[in-house]
């Protein structure tokens, strides 16, 4: 199956053009389209599970077919859409495969920590030059912050992926929060928070 071209409809999710603004910036940061892809499905699958649309499942699945194919067997995000199946799986009354999928998920979310050890923290954008030169500064200090904040972030998927197998709501939100706590900048913080947030809560 071609990720570019599944079905014309897919075209504002997949499509990239000499317009596309967005993929340009995070071509220039390192991004490969995979990486943008995906995220960009994700974000579709969540809105349309939210609205009730029955495509979302589609979406999800068609997620989860491109993280298992691009990314690295150790990439957070392959977690992501596995927990994303189970929660759908489970509404839908299919507790052998919720529990299957939720075995995937916590399997791959072993590898998280690992992953925000060894981000990859570009430069954030700044408001004043001040604040730039601080961060340029004491980006040690910084950079250790930021991990240690990734790694409480982590630690709530992880109690989420655990409760996936429960009738219990789950302990935290994860896509009602993304569209606040999304970075601008395209760098390794971007994939660790999508993998922590970008699947439904129920």
């Amino acid at each position: 199956m071609s990720f570019m071209t599944t079905n014309m409809s897919a075209q504002p999710i997949w499509g990239f053009n000499r317009n596309d603004a967005e993929w340009r910036i995070a071509k220039q940061a390192g991004w490969a389209r995979t990486d943008l892809m995906w995220e960009r499905m994700m974000e579709a699958a969540n809105r349309a599970w939210a609205a009730g649309e029955p495509a979302a499942r589609r979406k999800f699945v068609v997620a989860d077919l491109l993280a298992r194919s691009c990314f690295a067997k150790n990439d957070p995000r392959r977690a992501t859409t596995a927990a994303a199946l189970a929660v759908i799986a489970a509404s839908r009354g299919k507790k052998r495969a919720a529990g299957a999928a939720q075995k995937r998920a916590l399997s791959q979310w072993q590898n998280a920590q690992a992953f925000i050890d060894g981000m990859e923290i570009r430069p954030r954008s700044r408001s004043s030059l001040f604040h730039l030169r601080m961060e340029t500064r004491h980006r040690d200090t910084f950079h250790s912050n930021l991990r240690l904040r990734f790694s409480r972030i982590a630690q709530e998927t992880q109690e989420s992926l655990e409760a996936l197998g429960t009738d219990q709501p789950l302990p935290h939100r994860h896509f009602a929060r993304w569209k606040g706590e999304k970075p601008t900048v395209y760098d390794d913080t971007r994939k660790m928070l999508g993998s922590c947030l970008l699947f439904p809560e129920a």
